[in-house]
């Protein structure tokens, strides 16, 4: 079999020819070691043109369009185009990576540029709305970003002489921005009466608000400020499309083929004339100057036809040209020279040219007639011939360029041609499927053609003898023709011994391995074979070159594959010694060289200089799987199977709530039956994950023991047994990882946007909540050495890594990791700037880079999977664990050898201080030295060796091991079974947790007046667990089949289990030995029950819709209840043990009389009346209310009611557990719900007493064991419940100042950016004023339709364009009459110890000294401001934020903004542009004051925290669904706030990224409702006072509420204020009469 693996030898790019000149301006430099930096394709070029080298950043995947230079002229920022372009700020000296932009704009990045102390970089987007972004670029934020203009933005610059000010232009536009806080804003430049308003290309700015811009007309315009002052005409001929400023003035080039020099103040130097030269060739159009670059006495010019000119100043006549490639154009001719290092190329521009491939150099050119569209040489050296795009062919001598014969036969393009290797023929194929013979020495008459094809021509090959013809075409047919005389062979036996002299077809049994295993498609342009080193080298459509070995046979074989060309590449050629390839590219029109080296020179080379080996870990092997990869191990390969997606995840359920909002509009009305009074408390959980997750459990810092099992973080202490728990994921945790201090500990869990948690082992509150960037789960965690980051791996289809600050909850970077599962993420202890990831078939090694991070493969023999690895002694060191058994020692990304460990996968390490402790499937638990020479000990997990405190029973010997850790003198070891066992240095071991392994558990029973309960689950055990403070597995069977039901007989003696292949047995409930056994039905046995008293009956439902009733004593079946139509979910007996209650999966609930199954049908009223043994139903009229509202999306699965009959706990598909009052009549009840599960809950019972709650969930495999506190346990401690979903309507009154407020739609009629557009009548055209009956027509709260700004006189300018008139004087705002109270609270503030006061009203911040009376103004705002609030902190005096209205969040000038202004000077701060669309509806400092709350009016009602002086958003999230009216920080704090609205009141932490929040709680005050609340207050000790819509105040600890003050005013209280230094609260309202 021919070998699949990607062969030994690499390229490496050499030489590239050209300079991208069309479509781009401004991109050609001088670096500080002079040497020169441009772009070409996708590949950025740093070119030292005195030793004529090149060096090579290959960063990018796509064409590069933009580059700006760093002001110390050693970085070098590029941007490229593309789907998801990002930016890539690279050193030119070293060609690295310094750091990633990505994830903000799209299409592409048309311009860049750096500030002055080259601290920020700005951008403009290719997408619709020219989005401009600023970016700290080292970190990879973003600071700020807004729409730039409506159409194509060409230059941009920061203004180096005013600091935070940019300068924009392009399409009839310029722009002057100012960057304050996060927002940009833009004023745009007033062309006025001085020029014409056109097009702006280019642009410089200078000292004192100056700028010079260049025309499309050859103007060059002069603003000063925001205005146009002077126009220099005619400065160059046409268009200027690139200015340079130096120390010594400006240079600027236009299409006129000039560089112009201009001294500082702009006056005229020098003119170059580049079309003087003898040097550039001439095209019709002429020369035309893209770039231009002053240093010193040097000038370097570029130019649209791939030109680059060096000029010495003072010998300006002579320019010097130093780079040349073809100009705009497709280029697909290529031919190689037979005997010398030439490569020649044809291209669409008409020219060829010859390149020498040593010197590295254009040798000759010559145009042609025609595009040129093939070329080849002939055997000998000395002609060579083009075949052209109008289907003619020209042959030309090689050696003076004249031409020997042209010939026109074919109407269509000629595609291909090839010299026979005898040199006596020339077969030409055109595009009229065709391919023609000529004669070379008949002075190329025709001899003979080939008509076989039925579509264009594509490759040919010659046979060495030249007697075959091999030909493809476009249809993908392969076919041969004898020569000269062009007669089709269709005997395929004669060409078995042809040898082909070349092999350049994409089609036949040789290269079938250059396809893609699947692909139909035929996106491989070229192949070209080198026969003695056995390699193929072939280029496609994705600009990718690939080295392959040859022959390869089957398809999908390996490669090496070599990014550079973006787009297409149309021809690929080796050389005629093979020691270069040359490849082509469609539409970037450049010529690589890539130099060829074998595996024999690649040793020697390992030594070199890093940029040698760098520029082949590009090369990435590819992707198809490889033949020799062992077979996988079973349990990994159900591992990568795993998914976790959800049909419906709980992000969704607000949503599906509103969906089926309508339903219950009806029903609302009603009254809907109230939620418990007793309440559970999750106590204890059997169950650990092990079955999916690896290296999951610790130890703490107090000796606990920390690990994950459904959607709950257990903290676990051994000494007490007892458990503590960390409720904050909704979803099933996948990982866990320990703070390096051990008391802080990260856990990502299963969700659409799903999440991770760092929280406290000690007081289980969450320290910060990151997400946002991770779809479907996160599935590894890894914390830094140093503790502050954090490194995730989510699950999506690219296993997203991304590096976090957890505690400011940034992402610091984020890359795609890998196709292939990643299992295990860590961070390098010694420099936390890089990390390793490993996974199926890799191992990768990365670095940071600004936003992004630079990953290379390790290098090994064989592709291994990788199970986990640590980091060793050094920081280069590090250890992996394979899925064969194999330890891997890795020096940097080098594999320096393998150790055999165990058998089978090793799932675990851990790193002591002086060596590792390994474990693996093989159950074995293995110590190591420091250098894994040898093995120190080993521990088999077994029964034997269980000490005698086990808190349970080891299901089998030698488990698979999923985790180990040490500490305490212990090791710490998880297994796949889910048991938790701590073993002995000394080696006893002791089994802590267990819990049932993979596979669901759904049949669960409590004993009838003991504290046990049985499980049977899908993994084929029947386990009994003793319920007291021992928390044991007390017994444990194993069955030939799993189970799904269970239960005890009424005495407890014996234990009924339903298996899932239709047969049942009888246990004893002490030993589980078999009593008796049954199979009658096929399907799953569904439900099992003894009937109540003496237990003689027994009820047997199954799948196939029977329940079969047998007699305990005689052990015969004597009754089939026959006549549901689908599967029986529940069985229920009544108490005299007559009658059965059958729950079917059509909703059907049926009932049946015992012993025959007679069926009966009973009227509801008297299903009530029935006396039922147990009720654990979940249809009929006393449950109707446990449906949820999105019962289309949700199945209650498991109901039981309480032995004293007042509680039913329920269980459902979502993972809740929930509590209702008994009977639960009428839609939709309250209740009270427990998050734990993370699935479904598949089963809940109660004990005997009632004082336990057992739930089991499906997927998760755990039983939870919850305490009841009953309705008398009213002890006022933190419920961990959450109320109901939909609040009751009744919300204690109406007001209709309230009602009118929230109704308020701050939608604007006249949009407002800094210029406002006018959108009203001018006066002098309006017909009369309009009535007062007329001006009702405008609805309420909405604006007139003209706006009602501070004219500014710029805004006149700018609005009379037509007139061209200056205003005659500005106006001055003097004083203002009104304040806007009718809609708006908590606006008026004393300043300056009651000196001052400040409120607004319109658009304008108003400060009102009361001494003086005297009115000043802060008019920044571009709409109505509609709330205030100061800074109390001492350090930000006069500090104030307002917040306006806006109609989009597009982050426009029109969004809604936020200005913190100071009130003395009217100094604007910080501007935070907010995605709160429709406006801001409040605003609150925190206690230091660095913080700013916003709430908006969108419909989400979004709250966000920003810090204001960055214009850094910290976290956001919805707030509620109805209105929000006020959120204040507590005043000593700056993560605590209480947000109040309609019908609501939340506590908000703000932890890290995320926004926590509790409702506040209600049911501990009789009869109390939730009302609207207005107004919020703060007092000592978590105190919480708020106001509501009826005139009480309500008094909060924390979260529940404490009492409330009756009638505090008769009206709405709409307001209330802290005085933080006496603490008394003022309350203000409206008073009814």
């Amino acid at each position: 079999m021919a070998d699949r693996t990607a062969p030994n030898c690499h390229l490496r790019l050499e030489w590239v020819y050209g300079y991208r000149g069309h479509q781009c301006r401004n991109n050609l430099y001088y670096t500080a070691a002079k040497e020169i930096v441009y772009f070409v394709a996708g590949v950025g070029v740093v070119y030292n043109t005195r030793e004529h080298k090149q060096k090579f950043y290959l960063g990018h995947n796509d064409d590069i369009i933009s580059l700006a230079l760093h002001p110390e002229r050693v970085l070098v920022a590029t941007g490229q185009v593309g789907k998801e372009p990002y930016i890539c700020v690279w050193d030119s000296y070293t060609v690295q990576t310094v750091s990633i932009l990505k994830d903000t704009h799209t299409h592409g990045i048309a311009c860049l540029a750096f500030d002055l102390d080259g601290q920020c970089l700005v951008s403009v987007g290719l997408d619709s709305k020219n989005t401009i972004c600023v970016w700290d670029w080292r970190r990879g934020k973003v600071l700020a970003a807004a729409p730039g203009h409506t159409d194509r933005i060409f230059d941009i610059s920061w203004d180096l002489y005013q600091p935070s000010k940019l300068v924009s232009c392009g399409v009839k536009h310029i722009k002057f921005w100012s960057l304050c806080g996060n927002a940009l804003t833009p004023k745009r430049g007033v062309f006025g009466k001085t020029g014409d308003l056109q097009t702006i290309l280019c642009l410089a700015c200078a000292r004192d608000q100056v700028t010079y811009s260049g025309a499309l007309n050859g103007d060059i315009y002069v603003w000063k400020g925001i205005n146009l002052i002077r126009t220099i005409q005619g400065a160059h001929g046409s268009g200027i499309f690139s200015m340079n400023a130096c120390e010594e003035g400006f240079a600027t080039g236009g299409r006129d083929g000039c560089v112009r020099l201009w001294d500082l103040n702009f006056k005229p130097i020098t003119v170059i004339d580049l079309r003087e030269t003898d040097q550039g060739y001439k095209v019709a159009r002429g020369l035309s100057v893209r770039s231009v670059c002053w240093r010193g006495d040097h000038i370097l010019v570029g130019t649209q036809d791939s030109e680059i000119f060096e000029v010495v100043v003072h010998d300006r006549t002579k320019p010097f040209l130093i780079m040349q490639g073809h100009c705009e154009g497709e280029l697909w001719a290529l031919a190689v020279h037979p005997t010398k290092p030439l490569a020649m190329t044809g291209s669409d521009d008409h020219s060829v040219r010859i390149w020498s491939l040593i010197d590295h150099a254009l040798i000759a050119r010559c145009n042609m007639e025609e595009p040129i569209r093939c070329a080849a040489v002939s055997t000998d050296g000395i002609h060579l011939a083009l075949g052209m795009k109008d289907g003619s062919f020209t042959v030309l001598r090689i050696r003076d360029m004249t031409e020997v014969v042209h010939i026109k036969d074919r109407k269509e393009a000629v595609h291909e041609l090839k010299y026979s290797p005898d040199g006596a023929h020339l077969a030409v194929g055109s595009n009229d499927n065709s391919v023609d013979v000529y004669g070379v020495v008949q002075r190329y008459k025709k001899v003979g053609e080939c008509i076989g094809s039925t579509s264009f021509i594509t490759h040919m090959d010659w046979s060495t003898d030249s007697k075959y013809l091999q030909t493809n075409d476009g249809s993908g047919k392969r076919l041969f023709y004898r020569m000269p005389s062009g007669k089709e062979i269709t005997n395929r036996e004669e060409l078995k011994l042809v040898q082909w002299a070349s092999w350049t077809c994409v089609l036949g049994p040789e290269v079938n391995g250059i396809w893609p295993k699947y692909s139909e498609i035929n996106d491989i342009n070229s192949v070209d074979a080198n026969f003695n080193n056995q390699v193929l080298v072939t280029a496609d459509d994705y600009g990718l070159v690939k080295l392959l070995r040859y022959p390869c046979v089957r398809k999908g074989a390996k490669f090496k594959k070599y990014l550079g060309h973006s787009a297409h590449i149309t021809n690929a050629r080796w050389s005629h010694d093979y020691q270069w390839v040359i490849t082509i590219g469609g539409a970037d029109h450049s010529v690589f060289q890539w130099k060829f080296v074998t595996d024999r020179k690649s040793k020697e080379a390992f030594h070199i200089a890093p940029q040698e080996t760098f520029a082949d870990s590009n090369s990435e092997e590819s992707d198809s799987d490889q033949s020799d990869v062992p077979e996988m191990d079973s349990e990994i390969e159900q591992e990568t199977q795993l998914t976790y997606r959800r049909q419906v995840y709980k992000e969704d359920l607000p949503q599906l709530k509103e969906q089926s909002k309508e339903k219950h509009r009806a029903v609302a009305m009603k009254k809907r039956e109230r939620a418990p009074g007793s309440r559970v408390k999750l106590h204890f959980i059997h169950g650990y994950r092990g079955y999916d997750c690896r290296s999951n459990l610790f130890y703490t810092q107090t000796g606990e023991i920390v690990y994950h099992v459904a959607a709950v973080g257990v903290v676990y202490n051994r000494q007490q047994n007892t458990q503590r728990f960390y409720m904050g994921h909704d979803d099933d945790i996948l990982c866990l990882a320990i703070h390096p201090l051990k008391d802080f500990v990260a856990t990502g869990q299963v969700g659409r946007d799903s999440s991770i948690h760092i929280w406290d082992t000690e007081l289980l509150k969450p320290m910060s909540v990151l997400k946002g960037f991770h779809q479907l789960g996160v599935c590894a965690l890894d914390f830094s050495a140093d503790g502050k980051r954090l490194a995730s791996v989510g699950l999506d289809d690219n296993h997203t890594v991304v590096l976090w600050d957890w505690r400011k909850g940034e992402k610091l970077s984020a890359i795609r990791g890998s196709k292939d599962k990643i299992f295990v993420i860590k961070i390098n202890p010694y420099c936390p700037d890089k990390l390793i990831t490993a996974g199926v078939k890799h191992m990768k090694f990365w670095h940071k880079a600004g936003g992004g991070l630079i990953g290379r493969k390790g290098i090994m023999g064989k592709t291994e999977t990788m199970m986990c690895a640590v980091y060793g002694w050094t920081e280069e060191m590090v250890f992996s664990g394979t899925c064969t058994g194999d330890i891997c020692i890795w020096r940097d990304m080098f594999l320096v050898k393998t150790i055999k460990a165990h058998d089978g996968p090793v799932f675990s390490m851990h790193a002591l201080e002086k060596g590792f402790v390994t474990g693996g499937k093989d159950g074995i638990v293995a110590l190591w030295d420091d250098t894994f020479e040898r093995c120190l000990k080993t521990y088999t997990i077994k029964r034997a060796v269980l000490a005698p405190g086990s808190k349970g029973l080891l299901l089998e010997d030698n488990p698979s091991i999923r985790a180990i850790s040490l500490g305490h003198g212990h090791i710490l070891v998880g297994t796949k079974n889910g048991e938790i066992l701590e073993v002995d240095k000394s080696g006893p071991i002791t089994l802590l947790v267990q819990g049932h392994m993979e596979g669901e558990v759904w049949g669960l029973a409590t004993h009838p007046h003991l504290p046990l309960c049985a499980t049977v689950s899908d993994d084929k055990t029947l386990r009994i667990w003793d319920l007291s403070p021992s928390h044991c597995m007390l017994a444990v069977r194993k069955l030939k089949k799993g189970g799904r039901c269970c239960c005890f007989s009424p005495e407890g003696k014996a234990l009924a289990v339903g298996l899932n292949d239709g047969s049942f047995l009888i246990v004893n409930a002490d030993t589980l030995e078999d009593l008796v056994s049954f199979h009658h039905r096929k399907d799953i046995i569904s439900d099992i029950r003894f009937s109540p008293g003496a237990g003689k009956y027994l009820a047997v439902a199954s799948g196939d819709s029977f329940v079969d009733i047998y007699n305990v004593m005689s052990s015969k079946r004597v009754g089939v209840c026959k006549g549901s139509l689908n599967y029986i979910t529940h069985l229920d007996w009544d108490k005299r043990g007559k009658l059965l209650q059958v729950n079917t999966g059509a909703k059907e609930q049926l009932f049946f009389e015992a012993p025959r199954g007679k069926r009966q049908t009973i009227p509801a009223t008297e299903v009530e009346k029935i006396d039922w043994s147990t009720w654990t139903c979940v249809l009929g009229t006393s449950c109707e209310g446990i449906w949820p509202v999105v019962s289309e999306v949700t199945e209650v699965t498991a109901a039981c009611l309480s032995n004293d009959r007042n509680v039913l706990a329920t269980g459902d598909d979502l993972g809740y557990v929930k509590l209702f009052r008994y009977p639960v009549k009428g839609k939709y009840a309250k209740f009270k719900r427990y998050v734990a599960h993370s699935t479904h809950v598949t089963n809940v019972r109660w004990t005997h007493d009632d004082s336990l709650l057992a739930t089991v969930g499906g997927g998760d495999t755990c039983l939870m064991i919850w305490t009841h506190e009953a309705e008398g346990h009213r002890e006022a401690r933190h419920c961990d419940s959450e109320e109901s979903d939909i609040e009751s309507e009744d919300d204690g009154g109406y007001d209709s100042d309230v009602t009118r407020e929230n109704e308020m739609s701050y939608t604007i009629k006249a949009l407002s950016t800094n210029m406002r557009p006018m959108t009203g009548v001018k006066p002098h055209l309006q017909l009369k004023e309009p009535s007062v009956d007329e001006r009702q027509g405008v609805v309420r709260g909405s604006r007139p339709p003209v706006s009602r700004a501070l004219p500014q006189p710029e805004k006149l300018q700018t609005n009379n364009m037509g007139k061209k008139k200056r205003p005659i004087e500005d106006l001055v705002l003097d004083l203002v009459f009104g304040y806007r109270g009718n809609d708006c609270r908590n606006n008026v503030h004393y300043l300056n110890e009651g000196a001052d006061i400040i409120y607004h009203t319109a658009s304008v911040g108003i400060v009102l000294n009361l001494t003086t009376a005297c009115q000043s103004f802060y008019v920044e705002h571009s709409d109505d401001i509609l709330c205030l609030t100061i800074n109390q902190h001492p350090k930000f005096p006069n500090v104030v934020a307002t917040g306006q209205v806006g109609d989009t969040g597009d982050m426009s000038a029109t969004t809604p903004s936020i200005h913190v202004w100071d009130a003395m000077n009217k100094q604007t701060l910080s501007v935070l542009r907010c995605f709160h669309s429709r406006g801001v509806c409040s605003v609150s400092f925190s206690a230091t004051g660095k913080l700013l709350l916003s709430v908006g009016l969108d419909p989400e009602h979004t709250i966000t925290i920003w810090k204001w002086q960055e214009g850094a958003k910290v976290a956001s999230r919805a707030g509620h669904t109805q209105r929000i009216f006020v959120a204040e920080f507590r005043p000593d704090s700056d993560t605590q706030f209480v947000s109040v609205g309609i019908k609501h009141v939340r506590f908000w932490t703000l932890a890290g990224l995320a926004l926590l929040s509790k409702k506040g709680m209600m049911s501990c005050i009789e009869d109390a409702r939730m009302q609207t609340m207005l107004s919020v207050a703060f007092g000592a000790n978590n105190l919480t006072f708020t106001g509501t819509i009826s005139g009480d105040v309500c008094v909060w600890k924390e979260h529940i509420l404490v009492r409330i003050v009756a009638k505090a005013h008769t009206g709405p209280v709409f307001t209330m204020y802290t005085t933080l230094r006496d603490g008394l609260i003022v309350t203000g309202g409206k008073e009814r009469p």
